[in-house]
Formats: structure tokens, sequence, C-alpha cells
């Protein structure tokens, strides 16, 4: 068992300021397991809605609700969108009797009820899978293949993690995606889905992988944006400014959860990620989500230029900015593309992450830093 003692401190502070909080991230990352660290599942006050006997508990939600007390906590929101209004009228009520922590498996771009039924009044909280301070700088290469979801990186074997990733991928394309009104063919949504694998930490180009698929270039659009909003890819913009070069303005994909990008390309090991020809990538991708987790940027970027000048991650945090190069070798290197980026980009810093244990110094703001020394306390940030 790892207990997640930051973000239950987090959702505890935010539940005492905000009248509702909404704990959003994919199926299966440990929403539920934290929320029962609260309210105790046979609590009157806690409300499954993939249970029968809480949706009918909910037949009449203002009546259920109005008289409890507390802390409420409903799951799987997305399950009953027409509960916001109620959960509008019911935390504007003076005094307060009860603060309500909702959990939801999509975006709030997904069920913009969320976002435009409770504005003002909601605090949102991003989850995912473990992080790599959570789990320890010790099982970073296991963490790395087989990814934060509970099940699968705390599987007795790569096989049962394997296993246990197979069967995500199933249920999510055909339950879950179902369950929003969404009707588009699991077998082409997993085709899809595949595809993209092998864009991993590249330049999106929606046109391409339409070609590949036989699909329009909207469609392609469309699948991509579905995979970010249940937060199973992440989509990176470019930043770009007035700088006199030619700079790429399409965004960067990248596989939020590695674990799910080893299963759709094959790797079954980790002997298999350190033989296989997207590793490099794997890794940039991986270094880019745990920093992201772990900071909480108020804006990301990458940046590149037609004539190859580029940086992995740029941060904005607190009017600071922070860049990020992502090196799986042995002792990264100070290259013209970090100077140009220092330099055009006015960076605060510039860290760059590798796999070794000792950090050391580029040049004046420029530092090679192994990952757990970014991810804890006293990160990038």
């Amino acid at each position: 068992m790892i207990v997640r003692t930051n973000l239950l401190k987090e959702v505890k502070s935010a539940l005492q300021r905000s009248r509702v909080v909404e704990l959003i991230g994919p199926r299966q990352c440990g929403k539920t397991t934290l929320a029962r660290e609260l309210v105790s599942a046979d609590s009157s006050n806690y409300f499954d809605l993939e249970n029968p006997v809480s949706l009918a508990r909910l037949d009449e939600p203002m009546t259920t609700l109005q008289d409890l007390h507390g802390t409420i906590i409903i799951d799987e929101i997305q399950r009953r969108p027409d509960l916001f209004p109620i959960l509008r009228v019911l935390s504007d009520r003076d005094p307060l009797p009860a603060r309500f922590l909702i959990l939801g498996s999509a975006s709030p771009a997904l069920l913009r009820q969320s976002s435009e039924s409770l504005a003002g009044r909601i605090t949102i909280i991003p989850m995912s899978g473990f992080g790599l301070e959570e789990i320890g700088q010790s099982s970073q290469n296991k963490h790395w293949q087989r990814g934060g979801f509970p099940l699968s990186f705390l599987a007795k074997t790569d096989k049962e993690s394997l296993e246990w990733r197979k069967d995500f991928v199933s249920t999510f394309l055909e339950r879950d995606v179902p369950q929003f009104g969404i009707k588009i063919p699991s077998t082409s949504l997993f085709r899809f889905w595949s595809v993209a694998a092998h864009y991993h930490g590249q330049i999106w180009n929606a046109a391409e992988a339409a070609r590949t698929l036989n699909i329009s270039e909207n469609t392609a659009r469309s699948y991509m944006d579905l995979l970010q909003d249940l937060f199973m890819i992440r989509q990176l913009r470019p930043w770009y400014a007035n700088l006199g070069k030619r700079q790429v303005k399409s965004p960067k994909m990248y596989f939020r959860d590695t674990g799910l990008l080893h299963y759709l390309l094959g790797i079954k090991s980790e002997d298999d990620l350190a033989l296989h020809p997207r590793m490099g990538a794997s890794w940039e991708g991986y270094v880019i989500e745990e920093i992201i987790k772990s900071t909480r940027p108020d804006e990301t970027y990458f940046w590149a230029t037609h004539s190859g000048a580029e940086l992995d991650l740029l941060l904005i945090k607190d009017n600071k900015r922070i860049g990020v190069e992502c090196k799986r070798m042995d002792a990264p290197k100070l290259t013209p593309s970090m100077r140009t980026a220092v330099m055009d980009l006015e960076l605060d810093r510039l860290v760059v992450v590798y796999p070794g244990s000792q950090p050391y110094s580029l040049a004046e703001g420029i530092n090679v830093l192994p990952l757990a020394k970014v991810v804890g306390e006293g990160g990038v940030l």
C-alpha cells in the first residue's frame, strides 16, 4: 500500500476553502482509494455512481443530498451530469452544512457542466497514477516500464502487469468511451491509439495519421482530442515568439502513462525497453510527465525552430521560465541548441535531466540533474 500523503493533504486543504472539490484523472489511477481515506465506502455520505444502490438513492438527488452533513463524495460524476446544477444549489446554502468531493474520469472540457454550473465554487485537482516522488528513486526503472497505474505498477510480475494494461485498454475502449455518448467503434479507436504510439515524442501530424488509417483529417483530430480529454494523451503546445526565426507551430504528442505506451509498442519488460528504438522518446515523455505532475506549472510548452534549435519542455510558473532537456545518456554535454534556447527564450535556468545519479554544471544557469532530484522537494521550481 502506497499512501499518497501529499495528495491527500492537498484534497483536505481544498475542502476547507472550497464548497466543491473535483478530483479528476483517468480511471483506475487511485481516485476512489484516496476518497475512501476521507469517507468510508459504507457511509451514507458516499455515492458510487457505478453502484446500483447509490444510483437508486439518487433517484431524487435534491431530497437525498440536502439533509446530509460533512463531506459528501460522489464517485464517477460523469455518469450523472444532471447532478451539477443541483450541486450548485446545495453549495450556495448559508450556512453551509456540507461540502462535496466529486470524482471524475474526464476533463472539464468534456464535462462542461462542472465549469459552467459551478464556476466560482469549485477547486479542480488533477490526479494521475503513482508519481516517482511517491514510489521512490529505487523503483524508477520499474515505474518507467510499467507506468503509474497502481495495479500495473504493483503487479507481482511483468506478465501480470502487461495483462492488466491489456485489460485496461479493452475496458477503456469498450465501456468507458461509450458512456460519454461517443459513438466510435472500439476497433477504430484502438487502431488510432496504436498508430499514435509511434508518434510519441514527435510533432503530431493529423494529416499523416489520417492517411495511414484511411480516415479524414478531422476524424484524426477528434480522436486525438478525445484521448486527451480522457487523460490518455498530452498534446504539448509549441512556444513561439517574434524571434526572426522560423519556429515549429504544431503540437508534440506524448502518452501520459508510459506503461500504456509500452503495451501498445509491444514492450514487455525492462530488457525489451532497453533495446527498443523508441526508448529515447519514451524516456523523454516519462521525464516530461513526471516534472509536470510534480511542479504543477502555470503553463507548459516545447520549443523548436526549423533550423534545428529546440527545447523539450518550457515551464512557466510565478513569472519564471525554466527550460528542461531530456537526455537518455551517461554524461550529457553542452550543445549549441541549449545556449540558443537560454538566450532566445530568456530562460531563468535550464535543467538537463538524465538517468545518472550525480548532478553537475555545464555552464552558468545550465545544470545536469538526475530525475529524482528534479521531481522531489526543492525541484526545478
